[in-house]
């Protein structure tokens, strides 16, 4: 098959497997938000991914000297920033609002993507792909019909969140024009390690138990996973492209919803995944206009 092809279509396998991965992560970060301080689960989280992205970054072709190389160290700096407060803060909105209402609000995340992927990555949004970026977020309002608690104003924490992980994700785009996605990697996983470590003498708290211990190494090893698959995702397709499939992570909440907080799955609920995922599979429907533009956005580099 032709490879231009499977391209843009690898990177929306991979983005959707990163949706189940970020909303196990999520389930996770709920617990542990309401027991301990964000900073400090969120610093030893990046304190393992950093381990973890010199480790690999040693046993690459070339080493940490070339890993660590990059054209654009500032904007790989400015995006590990926008990710450590949008995390914190996300993590804030679980906490105070829960993982359902936060989601719902977060949610709009893939609309603050293509709004913005003009102005920053220079990349059209035509009429279809809006319209089915609309109906995904109609699909999210008839699973979570959102009611009063939206409106609380811890919803400032999700909110906030949401414009800035659109921000990351269209400067993950971007910094893989420029840095292989080894590069970016590390850049995540130093560069928040250090920027996370920052606040922490203010805010550390410490680890109490056995079992969180374990929930804090399988949030770690989440976190890194979600973000290495997020990070190959957009060196593969244009951010444009992926948005849509990230309503899938609404489906996999809802699933933990059932196996873990006992909530039921009614008609509504259905019918909003099936329109979901209907209006992800709507972008699919001209796969060589998709591989023609991530050929001139690879084209780029």
């Amino acid at each position: 098959m032709n490879a231009l092809v499977t391209r843009p279509q690898f990177g929306i396998a991979l983005i959707i497997l990163s949706t189940l991965v970020f909303a196990l992560q999520d389930g996770v970060s709920r617990y542990l938000g309401s027991h301990y301080s964000i900073i400090t689960i969120v610093a030893i989280r990046f304190w393992v991914f950093a381990a973890v992205a010199i480790g690999l970054s040693m046993a690459s072709e070339g080493g940490i000297r070339r890993v660590a190389r990059s054209t654009v160290p500032w904007m790989q700096v400015a995006r590990v920033g926008l990710l450590i407060v949008q995390i914190w803060l996300t993590i804030a909105g679980f906490v105070s609002l829960g993982l359902i209402p936060a989601h719902a609000i977060f949610a709009i995340n893939p609309l603050l993507v293509a709004a913005l992927a003009w102005p920053i990555l220079g990349e059209a949004v035509d009429w279809r792909r809006g319209a089915a970026i609309f109906a995904g977020m109609m699909g999210m309002l008839v699973i979570l019909r959102p009611g009063f608690q939206v409106f609380d104003p811890a919803a400032i924490f999700p909110l906030a969140g949401a414009l800035l992980f659109a921000l990351y994700s269209l400067l993950t785009r971007r910094v893989a024009r420029h840095d292989d996605a080894a590069t970016t990697f590390f850049y995540t996983g130093v560069g928040g390690a250090i920027l996370s470590t920052v606040a922490l003498p203010f805010f550390w708290t410490p680890i109490i138990g056995i079992v969180d211990y374990l929930l804090i190494a399988a949030l770690c090893a989440l976190a890194i996973l979600g973000h290495f698959l997020h990070i190959r995702a957009y060196a593969m397709a244009e951010a444009s492209v992926l948005q849509p499939f990230s309503y899938f992570q609404l489906i996999f909440i809802v699933a933990l919803g059932l196996m873990l907080f006992g909530e039921s799955l009614d008609g509504w609920t259905i019918a909003g995944a099936g329109l979901i995922v209907l209006a992800g599979l709507y972008t699919l429907r001209n796969p060589a206009a998709m591989s023609r533009r991530s050929e001139d956005a690879a084209g780029g580099r």
